[in-house]
């Protein structure tokens, strides 16, 4: 009955800084921590180090995988370890450091089916000086986005449509209706389209011909 008093569950027990390395480990550290002799501290971390070292050997060959061993020991001390580490040893306030915003990519809801990367390839674009260079680009621009329209809009698209959205995404750098340009036919996007989704009328026919002799049960 006294043994039953005594068991210690996990919900009474201090919760785990790092729960993969264990309770044990913890514990190991916690032990680290409270021995006096500097020297000797040493060598607990050393040993506790190759331990769990052994513990991932799939990450020994990891780019600083002893620094990074390291800096698990000191943050499962909570930084109160006073040891000599080989490596710099990572400060808590830079640990709980909040990274700096990611900047959001810049979207055009009006031409959502372009993508950005049109937008970034025309901003490229205008940037260039005027040659035949600048115009082949500004043709394959074109001529991308008529196929990203169809992609996503409709069966056929004018090309006045495309020269007036490059026109305007281009802040007017890019005028291909003034220069009387003819993109490439819509048939011929559609039917790149469907040579590359063949429907499998081909296949279905094989499988009811090899359905047709089993029998049914």
């Amino acid at each position: 009955m006294n043994l039953v008093e005594n068991l210690e569950y996990n919900t009474e027990r201090e919760k785990l800084i790092i729960p993969e390395y264990g309770r044990h480990f913890q514990k190991m550290v916690d032990h680290a921590i409270s021995i006096e002799d500097r020297e000797e501290r040493n060598k607990v971390a050393q040993a506790i180090i190759s331990v769990m070292g052994n513990i991932q050997p799939h990450l020994r060959d990891v780019p600083d995988f002893q620094h990074k061993l390291w800096d698990q020991l000191f943050i499962m001390s909570d930084f109160k370890l006073d040891v000599d580490s080989p490596f710099p040893i990572t400060s808590k306030e830079m640990l709980q450091q909040r990274p700096e915003p990611l900047g959001y990519p810049q979207n055009f809801p009006k031409y959502r089916f372009y993508g950005n990367n049109i937008k970034r390839m025309i901003d490229v674009a205008v940037e260039w000086d005027k040659g035949d260079m600048r115009d082949g680009l500004e043709y394959a621009i074109a001529n991308h986005m008529k196929k990203c329209y169809l992609n996503w809009n409709k069966d056929t698209v004018d090309d006045t449509v495309i020269f007036k959205h490059l026109y305007e995404l281009s802040d007017g750098q890019i005028d291909l209706a003034k220069e009387g340009e003819n993109l490439t036919d819509s048939g011929q996007f559609l039917k790149n389209r469907v040579a590359k989704n063949p429907r499998s009328t081909t296949g279905k026919k094989s499988q009811r011909s090899n359905n047709r002799g089993k029998k049914r049960y």
